[in-house]
């Protein structure tokens, strides 16, 4: 119960976050513009709170924060005193609607340059990619990639992290062609070039996880059967496991390893075993009972409900880089425009079928990775603000009517005819466009259905 409380109130709180910026940047150049703001509304349905200040605006926070908006003076949807059709945003020039359409994508590009300046002004840590195994005839071993080496550069640009590496990969999924890997021994300083052809890379995965589609897994510490956290109400907590216990056998069987534990415990559901665990120096013999559940392909495992305590990473594989305030700020503008590309690239491989539609995140998958991430921190929170804030502000500027991209287009039309777009082609383009981004919301809810 408490974890689904907190996962609404995150979600809530990182929409809320997201839509406020996004509306106050068309309020404020709306105004700058000298056109009236009738309502500025953050959420949807019901008002719980609202006010109105000293120019006539209403501000309303409403029950449902999936959206917001900004109403303005507009001859096209009611009668206009003729004292006030000059703050009409009908009657504003082109160059005007253009920057009030632009300014809420803007201020989600601002948020996330900004979020991401904090991100980088308290420093930035990860681990090193270090090859641990390759896969034969993988794409990695046909590059002739091998155990030990470490991933120094793909494509010319640097994978100093487990994150940069994820990064660099995934900006070539679909594609075909060379991909070029810089590598190095740890205890050398010898640089070795290797290069593997795609061809159409993971262009039809659902969920891709291009570490593991070349063929690599990475280096990490040798998980121990020490746990984390115990979750409330699972079989675990019933059987009266702790955090910190250390699993030492079950049924008998030794357990040295995290992967056995997991192995073992997926292959008996709903069958009771005892294990024996070390608490406090002392050995403890339980029973468990792991329930039931349904992997992706229908088939039943069992699971108990307890995570891993992680390892200490060996000093020299950690890397940690600290920016002043300046280069903070350099480096969240590279970021900001990295994603931007990134978002825009990924957009263009599913409509051109390079990368499976299935990718498509909808409200489901964006409440339970705020609430995930907040459980790793408030810079990991930070981190996911920043990319759905950049995502928003993206997917905003699509040239698709009803969209702020749609409204920039008919104004971009106009300054170039002279003359307005025909009031029945925005209307039909409008319903159009309704439509279009009503499918792909829902099939984005569909998409976070099939995952749960």
């Amino acid at each position: 119960m408490l974890d689904i409380l907190q996962t609404i109130v995150v979600t809530i709180a990182t929409l809320a976050i997201l839509v406020a910026v996004h509306e106050f940047g068309h309020f404020w150049v709306a105004r700058r513009c000298g056109v009236k703001v009738l309502r500025f509304s953050v959420g949807f349905g019901r008002p719980l709170l609202k006010w109105t200040d000293r120019s006539g605006t209403e501000y309303v926070v409403a029950g449902i924060p999936l959206g917001g908006y900004v109403k303005m003076l507009d001859e096209r949807e009611a009668p206009v005193p003729e004292e006030l059709q000059s703050q009409a945003f009908n009657r504003a020039s082109p160059k005007s609607r253009i920057a009030i359409a632009a300014a809420g994508p803007l201020a989600n590009l601002i948020l996330a340059v900004f979020v991401y300046w904090l991100i980088f002004l308290n420093g930035v840590s990860g681990v090193a990619p270090i090859v641990a195994e390759v896969e034969a005839d993988s794409l990695a071993a046909r590059a002739g990639i091998v155990a030990g080496q470490e991933f120094i550069a793909v494509d010319g640009k640097a994978t100093p992290t487990w994150e940069a590496l994820q990064m660099q990969l995934l900006e070539r999924i679909g594609e075909d062609g060379d991909i070029h890997f810089s590598l190095k021994y740890p205890d050398s300083d010898l640089i070795y070039q290797s290069t593997v052809t795609l061809n159409g890379w993971m262009h039809d995965v659902d969920e891709p996880n291009p570490v593991r589609e070349l063929g690599v897994s990475l280096y990490m510490p040798t998980l121990l059967p020490t746990l984390d956290q115990v979750m409330p109400g699972s079989p675990a907590e019933r059987a009266g496991m702790q955090t910190g216990d250390v699993v030492l056998s079950i049924d008998g069987n030794a357990v040295g390893t995290w992967n056995e534990w997991v192995e073992f415990v997926r292959g008996i559901p709903e069958q009771t075993v005892k294990i024996v665990v070390e608490r406090a120096g002392q050995q403890r013999e339980l029973q468990i009972t792991p329930e039931r559940k349904l992997d992706e392909a229908n088939k039943a495992y069992g699971y108990v409900g307890v995570s891993v305590a992680m390892p200490e990473w060996p000093e020299e594989m950690l890397r940690n880089v600290q920016y002043g305030v300046f280069g903070a700020a350099t480096a969240a503008v590279d970021k900001t425009w990295q994603m931007s590309v990134f978002t825009l690239t990924s957009i263009k491989k599913m409509l051109t079928g390079l990368l499976s539609p299935k990718n498509l995140s909808g409200p489901i998958t964006i409440a339970k990775v705020a609430s995930s991430s907040v459980q790793y921190g408030f810079f990991s929170w930070l981190t996911f603000l920043a990319l759905l804030s950049v995502s928003l502000a993206v997917l905003n500027l699509l040239p698709i009517p009803v969209l702020d991209g749609g409204h920039i287009v008919y104004a971009l039309v106009e300054w170039v005819i002279g003359k307005p777009v025909a009031e029945q082609v925005q209307v039909w383009a409008n319903q159009l466009g309704l439509v279009l981004v009503v499918f792909v919301m829902v099939f984005a809810l569909y998409n976070d259905v099939l995952r749960l």
